[in-house]
């Protein structure tokens, strides 16, 4: 009986041996040897995705403090304000890490999980998307990029390859180039993945070929906000970071240092993710899009362009319907009279904004509540027409839970004064 059980674990050693050989080889002859980092660095950690906190498994470039840090004024004292026991229960259900809620520029309420403190950054994901957009929108008001109307090869020469002479900054801050681009965070064939994990952003960007024209439709694509961060540090001569820096984290006062991630050592900042900050620092992003541009009477980007940033770009989407999600790399809401903009990123990362009340919301967690709301696509409400007019227009169930979550909480702080 021993000598069939040693039998068996032989064969079955031999078998595995084969096939990590095999796939060593299928890896090494397709070229996507960036497949070993991300396989180590996620089910190798007991992962199966990136987290919130791993800076230090990538190179990084340090975006630093402001020379004049402007503290938030806070005004937490209040005991009407709070979550319920629901609410709790909801961010514990999503793995919430930090949570906030400021309104004219005042912290109202404040709560971290676990680990998570004021001082600690966590990982944008695609919030970052939003802070490339800003960048562009600076670089555009001091004359070192032309218009958004710009082809990218002007910036990025071989960009003129295969078809893709065309592409417009524009096309890029609206997901509209045509890119042949698979954005799957779990398929870790996608570029998506690739991206994440390569050596050589540069090399990936200019590689992608078109699968229709440009400007036609909205196809959400990480691929876009990579191209805009090279064609930011070829117009500005600097790396993202170092203008970042100076153009945005210093004026806006952030108490602590940022950092982005870099696809190698002193290599390319992951545009398209990977901006790493504080709770309270990524609320400065909020307070910029509450006051188009104006951070505490400071002018940091043009009100023309932030105006620019939160229109419905004339696009279809994959659904087939017009485009009433997106702008320039910033999400756009609309509910009756009431605009709501906000930034999202992967696992549930978001800066929410109602300009109206001055509303910002902050959350960072390691879950989303990714379910999609159905929305009347004649007047944004519910139920006022017969269900077959509703249509998935691609706003995340969390969104409207933590925008109730915070109107509650100061209505009813209001009413207890």
């Amino acid at each position: 009986m021993k000598k069939s059980v040693g039998f068996f674990i032989r064969i079955i050693g031999i078998v595995l041996f084969y096939l990590v050989f095999i796939l060593n080889i299928l890896i090494l002859l397709s070229g996507k040897t960036y497949l070993y980092d991300g396989i180590y660095q996620t089910y190798f950690q007991g992962r199966t995705s990136p987290g919130i906190y791993d800076l230090h498994n990538f190179h990084n470039r340090k975006i630093s403090q402001s020379s004049l840090p402007i503290p938030w004024v806070t005004n937490t004292g209040n005991n009407a304000i709070g979550l319920s026991k629901s609410e709790e229960e909801y961010h514990q259900q999503f793995d919430s890490k930090a949570f906030i809620i400021l309104q004219n520029d005042t912290i109202i309420y404040e709560k971290y999980w676990d680990e998570h403190s004021i001082g600690k950054v966590s990982n944008s994901f695609s919030m970052s998307k939003s802070i490339i957009s800003l960048l562009i929108g600076i670089a555009i008001e001091e004359k070192k990029i032309k218009s958004l109307d710009e082809p990218v090869w002007h910036y990025l020469p071989a960009f003129k390859e295969y078809g893709r002479k065309s592409i417009t900054l524009r096309h890029l801050l609206s997901m509209s180039s045509g890119f042949e681009w698979n954005e799957s965070g779990s398929n870790p064939l996608s570029e998506n993945a690739e991206a994440y994990y390569t050596h050589d952003l540069y090399d990936l960007m200019m590689r992608q070929r078109l699968v229709k024209g440009p400007g036609q439709s909205f196809i959400y694509q990480s691929g876009n906000s990579q191209v805009l961060g090279h064609v930011l540090e070829k117009a500005t001569g600097t790396s993202l970071s170092n203008y970042a820096t100076s153009k945005l984290w210093n004026p806006l006062g952030a108490e602590n240092p940022a950092y982005w991630s870099l696809d190698k050592e002193n290599g390319n900042e992951k545009s398209f993710c990977c901006y790493y900050a504080t709770a309270r620092d990524f609320a400065r992003i909020g307070s910029l899009l509450v006051n188009k541009g104006d951070f505490m009477g400071k002018r940091i980007v043009s009100e023309v362009y932030m105006d620019e940033v939160v229109k419905w770009g004339d696009l279809t989407t994959n659904e087939g319907i017009r485009n009433q999600r997106y702008g320039l790399h910033f999400w756009v809401y609309k509910y009756g009279s009431e605009w709501v903009y906000y930034c999202i990123g992967f696992r549930g990362q978001l800066i929410i904004t109602i300009p109206s009340k001055k509303i910002v919301i902050i959350r960072i967690g390691n879950k989303r509540d990714s379910d999609i709301q159905l929305v009347d696509m004649f007047n944004n409400t519910r139920g006022s027409i017969n269900n077959s007019f509703y249509f998935k227009i691609g706003h995340p169930n969390d969104l409207f839970v933590y925008l109730n979550m915070a109107n509650r909480m100061i209505n009813e702080s209001k009413l207890n004064k």
